[in-house]
């Protein structure tokens, strides 16, 4: 069974296995990192792990049994007590509830271990498989966005309202 782990500097193998591997089926939904991500990837991993240590942000892999890393699911601007969330997920294992299971247990994570309260989100119109899972755990609607040139909505998410976040 697949495992959200907070990010760790074991798991830069893996992750930029990940990134490379599904490339191309991100770019069709989101801005692509372009060849400089994959060219400092060492040197960004690290950088990103040292802002982790400020909790600032929060960084998480879902890993399966192998060890291969089945998705990202990202705290970032953490202040406040609210965040910003955002996530990916490998196309093999995209359709399988594991963008909804992770997205739900990082936002368990952001409630519990963080102490965030709001956590938001955003996706373009054409993104059906985020605007879904974002519904499915409880984030509404809450106005348009551009991103990258496209339009978009964004959501929030309070995680003290009993009613709106279900674990």
């Amino acid at each position: 069974m697949p495992e959200l782990q907070r990010l760790r500097p074991d798991h830069a193998p893996a992750l930029l296995a990940f990134e490379r591997d599904n490339r191309a089926y991100f770019a069709a939904s989101v801005p692509d990192r372009g060849d400089a991500f994959f060219e400092e990837f060492e040197d960004r991993h690290r950088a990103l792990l040292d802002e982790q240590e400020t909790g600032a942000i929060h960084f998480h892999v879902l890993v399966g049994e192998d060890g291969e890393v089945l998705g990202r699911f990202n705290l970032v601007d953490a202040v406040d007590g609210a965040a910003e969330l955002g996530y990916r997920v490998a196309e093999k294992a995209a359709g399988r509830g594991v963008a909804t299971a992770g997205v739900r247990e990082v936002c368990r994570l952001a409630r519990e271990v963080y102490g965030l309260t709001r956590l938001t989100a955003a996706t373009t119109l054409d993104n059906a498989g985020s605007r879904t899972v974002l519904g499915r755990v409880g984030f509404g609607a809450v106005g348009s966005v551009t991103l990258d040139g496209e339009p978009g909505t964004s959501y929030e998410l309070d995680l003290g309202a009993a009613h709106a976040y279900t674990p």
